[in-house]
């Protein structure tokens, strides 16, 4: 059933994106009510505002911690239009409907990473917003519930059509609101109680997670996962999810160590493994296909010492080998969507980026070389693009057959990076002859492309944009190799 918006209650923490949600009330003759710093903000637009002070005729108290907790506010979301004695009771205390709550609730788990005191802590736990939250969705019937700013742009979208909404569209933002509620409160838990890991990276450092992990996998066995454990295994499941194809990850220290695509995927964990099968000893495995039974027979033929194996799902015998082994931790992931930002502490506060989910594909390459690759080469830097996108600064990735040969990263110059790769490449009996070679930066220098090219690599991928392209172009057309630009860096720190 379609209800019509005519009355909105706004108390958000972030208010980008606020102002033309604002504007479209205000075109729709809709009201707004709203409390301390937005209605200041909806002032400053020249738009009428009511504030909630005026609707429960009660000021903000205690530094502004009770606000819109009022039978007046939360009557107006809670009552049922179709129960008559909810309409009753609406009549004789002189409640007035609010269709439309929109709420960004203050930033808790953000402050708890910056390392703020506990006192600025505690502040940061939102009570009216997240009770508003809860109280519209659960009352989706009748109300629009806009539960954070990434919702912004769906009520937006509404309101550019109109002033109506569906049982869908409600019924969906309530289930985006719990999924607020939920999040939020698992993080406060986390701050009281702790998700406490047996310690950071090191022993004589303490570590926490916070926030809902069974949002991501399921643990089926093995010991908890430490500090270092989450981040190598986030690294490894992001490799293998930015490719459609069977993939098997092999990662230690957050960098790929193997890595292999193949419509087999007990092959694809093979040559993997085959990369470098020193790093793999202690490493993380990671598939986006199913584990069978075969890739656990190689894993304890080649008595492999794995910390965490991760996967959609395991065949059943596969996971009655792999449990065998008490301590490994066997994890089942859930594909859930991750969160489009990530936050970083630095110094006093925190960075804060869009994730980089970005993934070239075959028409977004540009070749600037006399020789176009093959169509197999091509394929391969398409692959060695998406690994060095996951490797930590400066990198290089040699991929040959969809394999990843050996890779160079975290080194201070690129040519470092590849001199390193090429070594690893020669001790581990690697054949580099029609390999190609990504880079994650703009080469501006020819240097690398010699290298490379005398040791027989016969294609580089890289994102251009250099001052310097032109040498490395040239180096690359007396060389007879084939170079293409992305136009997209991917720097990983």
């Amino acid at each position: 059933m379609k209800k019509t918006i005519k009355t909105a209650l706004i108390s958000v923490y972030n208010k980008d994106g606020l102002e033309l949600i604002v504007k479209l009330l205000n075109e729709k003759k809709i009201k707004i009510i709203s409390t301390g710093g937005t209605a200041d903000f909806i002032r400053a637009l020249d738009i009428p505002v009511t504030t909630v002070e005026e609707i429960t005729n009660f000021p903000s108290v205690f530094g502004g911690r009770v606000k819109t907790l009022q039978p007046q506010i939360f009557g107006g979301i809670l009552n049922r239009r179709d129960n008559a004695d909810d309409q009753k009771e609406k009549n004789k205390y002189n409640i007035a409907d609010i269709d439309l709550v929109i709420v960004d609730l203050y930033p808790f788990e953000e402050t708890l990473a910056s390392g703020a005191p506990d006192d600025e802590i505690i502040e940061k736990i939102d009570i009216g917003g997240i009770s508003l939250i809860r109280a519209g969705a659960k009352n989706f019937n009748d109300v629009v519930i806009i539960p954070s700013k990434n919702e912004y742009a769906y009520i937006t979208e509404i309101l550019s059509r109109g002033n109506e909404t569906t049982n869908e569209e409600r019924k969906h933002l309530a289930g985006c609101a719990f999924q607020v509620t939920s999040q939020y409160d698992f993080a406060i838990r986390g701050y009281f109680e702790g998700n406490k890991l047996r310690y950071g990276e090191n022993p004589h450092q303490s570590g926490m997670f916070i926030g809902n992990i069974d949002d991501s996998w399921q643990q089926l066995h093995g010991k908890e996962m430490s500090y270092n454990n989450f981040l190598d295994t986030e690294a490894a499941i992001n490799l293998v999810n930015d490719f459609a194809d069977p993939a098997f990850a092999i990662i230690k220290h957050m960098n790929a160590c193997g890595f292999a695509i193949d419509p087999d995927i007990t092959v694809a964990f093979q040559k993997a493994y085959d990369g470098d099968p020193v790093s793999a000893f202690g490493g993380i495995l990671a598939s986006n296909r199913i584990i069978t039974k075969e890739i656990t027979e190689k894993i304890r033929e080649k008595k492999l010492f794995v910390e965490v194996i991760i996967a959609p799902n395991f065949e059943k015998e596969a996971y009655e080998i792999l449990e065998q082994k008490k301590d490994i931790r066997i994890l089942k992931w859930k594909n859930p969507v991750l969160p489009k930002q990530q936050h970083r502490t630095c110094l006093t506060g925190i960075l804060v980026q869009d994730r980089d989910t970005r993934v070239e594909k075959k028409e977004d390459l540009k070749c600037v070389t006399k020789r176009q690759p093959t169509k197999e080469e091509t394929n391969d830097m398409l692959t060695a693009n998406t690994i060095v996108k996951h490797l930590k600064s400066n990198s290089i990735a040699i991929v040959k057959n969809a394999q990843l040969l050996t890779m160079g990263c975290g080194q201070t110059s690129r040519i470092d990076a590849l001199k390193q790769s090429l070594e690893k490449a020669k001790n581990f009996g690697f054949d580099v002859h029609g390999a190609v070679v990504a880079s994650e930066a703009f080469l501006p220098f020819n240097d690398c492309v010699e290298v490379a090219g005398t040791a027989g690599i016969t294609a580089v991928i890289q994102p251009g944009g250099s001052k310097g392209d032109q040498s490395s172009i040239d180096k690359c057309d007396e060389l007879g190799m084939a170079m293409v630009f992305t136009g997209f860096r991917h720097f990983k720190h």
